[in-house]
């Protein structure tokens, strides 16, 4: 008896320090990428100064940003993780090398990303941008520890001041809870604090979405070459050497000035764009384009379609509510009625998904200014893109449960939230998302085909133009 139970211990043991390893082998990898892509983005007049107490803050504060970015983007990988960890267990149930791909471990896996997301968002981003900004109390002695100081101190105010006005809205919905729980902190205020941040997550989502998935269609078709259908090519090349002969006459007599309007700017680089396509080859301007356009309107139909189905299940069955679990019983059975090839889908269209999401952030007007740009992003910035990053990726799992993209139900922490379990909330978050998705495509689709046709016929020169055009571009060239 004592020998099973040691042979117990020792597989426990085992099984904890081989799910501790994967986990920091994943998080190292996560982490050095986050370290690429900041390198690339950041500013680096900031850290090679003079002096060496700024330079030493501010490499502190972009390695608080990198962790905080890495579980990020460790946070987006949750549900793929574990939607394809459920597949393979189903193909392959007895295979002695996918062992350590149990419950156990995506379970764990879980809880880290939701300790360290709330760890990020509540400590360690306050903690940078105070860091970065104090400069140590008046009289004290000027250093690191100065600052650590000043910084511990605001960060001290402003945890009094979060928990105050935690405490005044509960004891605004819940008076009697809130005086009896009142030194209660970590059973009554951090699960409301949490379950805040989550809602303001999950609406930021529920705003950018909508908006990104139709900026993706603007998006690639600024990326690649477009073909025109009611377009001809070498027309629109006679009309632009002509008006390319007309402004190289204007530069020519007015030598003095070199003064040029952006009217005549757009010009040149509309010759520029047209001469780009003329040297694309057919198959890139006449078949690249329409897949791309294709595949996205694809994506994005059978995104609407899941949610409205969603919206008819929410109605009629009451499983499909999202709520949470504690032990994920992997390789059971598939999450997705339709197989591993639904449940592939379901992971491209929640990647998809995360995607727009950004895209959709970065084009609104009260976020355009976080926009990073290479070796041109402060650390201030950076800040506010990881912290921003960060909110909408810990609330993408519940987002797409909340959506029915996925019938995995939520694990650990995730599924405490108190507002999961409201059908009206839900209810009416599926409907707005389907509805405003719906109005941003069909708002795309109408503008787009407007624009096209304005700029097809203001492009289409007058007729007997080509051989003038001609003449005159060979006349000012002389």
């Amino acid at each position: 008896m004592e020998t099973e139970d040691v042979t117990v211990r020792e597989q426990l043991f085992h099984n904890r320090v081989r799910e501790t390893i994967i986990c920091v082998l994943l998080f190292i990898c996560l982490y050095i990428l986050s370290h690429f892509i900041l390198t690339h983005f950041k500013k680096n007049a900031e850290f090679v100064t003079d002096d060496i107490e700024d330079a030493t803050v501010n490499k502190i504060a972009l390695w608080l940003c990198t962790f905080t970015l890495s579980v990020a983007v460790c946070a987006v990988l949750l549900l793929p993780i574990s939607i394809l960890s459920n597949e393979v267990l189903l193909t392959f149930p007895h295979s002695y090398y996918m062992q350590w791909l149990n419950g156990s471990l995506i379970r764990g896996l879980w809880n880290l990303v939701f300790l360290f997301s709330n760890l990020s968002l509540v400590f360690l981003m306050p903690f940078a941008y105070f860091f970065t900004e104090s400069e140590g109390f008046a009289g004290s002695k000027k250093g690191i520890m100065a600052r650590v100081y000043e910084t511990a101190v605001m960060l001290l105010l402003l945890s009094l001041l979060v928990l105050g006005i935690v405490w005044v809205a509960s004891a605004l919905l819940h008076l009697n809870t809130a005086r009896e729980s009142l030194y209660d902190l970590w059973e009554y205020y951090l699960p409301h604090l949490y379950s805040g941040i989550s809602l303001f997550g999950v609406l930021l989502l529920l705003l950018c979405t909508p908006f990104g998935l139709s900026r993706m269609f603007s998006i690639t078709g600024s990326l690649l070459v477009k073909p025109r259908l009611l377009e001809n090519l070498e027309e629109t090349m006679n009309c632009t050497v002509f008006e390319e002969a007309s402004l190289f006459r204007k530069l020519k007599s007015n030598t003095s000035c070199w003064i040029i309007n952006n009217h005549e700017l757009l010009f040149i680089l509309a010759a520029s764009i047209i001469e780009l396509r003329k040297r694309a080859s057919p198959w890139q301007r006449n078949l690249g384009y329409p897949v791309a356009m294709l595949l996205l309107l694809a994506l994005t139909a059978v995104s609407v379609l899941m949610v409205c189905f969603h919206v008819l299940e929410l109605l009629f069955d009451e499983s499909a509510m999202p709520r949470g679990m504690e032990d994920p019983h992997l390789g059971l059975a598939s999450f997705s009625m339709f197989g591993s090839l639904g449940a592939a889908v379901q992971v491209v269209i929640i990647l998809y998904l995360m995607v727009s999401s950004v895209v959709g952030f970065y084009s609104s007007a009260l976020f355009t200014g976080l926009l990073p740009r290479a070796q041109d992003t402060t650390l201030t910035q950076i800040i506010g893109n990881c912290v921003s990053l960060l909110i909408l990726s810990s609330a993408l799992p519940v987002f797409s449960r909340t959506l029915g993209i996925t019938r995995f139900d939520l694990l650990g922490d995730f599924g405490r939230y108190n507002w999961l379990g409201s059908f009206h909330i839900v209810f009416l978050y599926n409907m707005l998302f389907a509805g405003l998705t719906s109005a941003c495509l069909i708002n795309t689709v109408t503008w787009a085909l407007q624009r096209e046709l304005i700029r097809t016929h203001a492009h289409r020169p007058p007729p007997n133009t080509n051989k003038t055009a001609e003449r005159e571009h060979t006349h000012s060239l002389t």
